[in-house]
C-alpha cells in the first residue's frame, strides 16, 4: 500500500517504471479524444467540481485511462470525498501512476498522471481515509469505467 511518503519520494526521486509506454503526437491525441478529454489529459485542465459523469457512480469495475486504456483504479478503492471529483485511496498497481510536483496557481501539490502515456489525471493529497491516508482526486474526463469484474 502506497503512503504519502512514497508518493513524495516518487515525485522527487523518480517514478516507478511503467509496464509499457504509449507515445503519440499532440495532433494524434487531438484526433482521438473529445475536446474536453484533450483539454484535461493533454493540456492539464480540470473539470468543474461535481460536473464529471464518474463522480457519483459507485458500480463495480475498473477505471482506465481514456487515452491509452491502462487500468488505473478499481471501484473497491473509490470513496465519496465530497470534493466534487472521483476519489480513490490507491492506484490499481503501484506503477500505474506517475507523480510530479505541481507549483501552479500559487500552491504546491502532487500531480498524478498515467504512467503509460503521461495523461494528466488530477492530484493526490494526504487527507484521505485510513489506512493509506491518500486521496487521489481524479477528473472524470481522464478515465473510462469498464463495469463488471475488477480482477485483472
Amino acid at each position: 500500500m502506497l503512503t504519502w511518503k512514497e508518493v513524495i519520494n516518487f515525485s522527487v526521486k523518480g517514478n516507478p517504471i511503467p509496464d509499457k509506454r504509449v507515445e503519440k503526437t499532440e495532433s494524434d491525441w487531438e484526433e482521438e479524444l473529445t475536446p474536453e478529454q484533450f483539454r484535461i489529459t493533454r493540456l492539464k485542465g480540470t473539470e468543474r467540481p461535481h460536473s464529471g459523469a464518474l463522480c457519483s457512480i459507485h458500480e463495480a469495475g475498473k477505471y482506465s485511462c481514456v487515452c491509452c486504456d491502462t487500468p488505473l483504479f478499481d471501484s473497491t478503492i473509490k470513496f465519496e470525498s465530497g470534493t466534487g471529483w472521483p476519489s480513490f485511496t490507491q492506484p490499481i498497481k503501484e506503477n500505474a501512476i506517475k507523480y510530479e510536483k505541481d507549483s501552479a496557481f500559487g500552491m504546491v501539490r502532487v500531480e498524478v498522471m498515467c504512467n503509460t502515456c503521461d495523461a494528466h489525471l488530477g492530484h493526490v493529497f494526504p487527507d484521505g481515509p485510513e489506512p493509506s491516508g491518500l486521496r487521489y482526486c481524479i477528473n472524470s474526463e481522464s478515465m473510462q469505467l469498464e463495469k463488471g469484474q475488477i480482477n485483472e
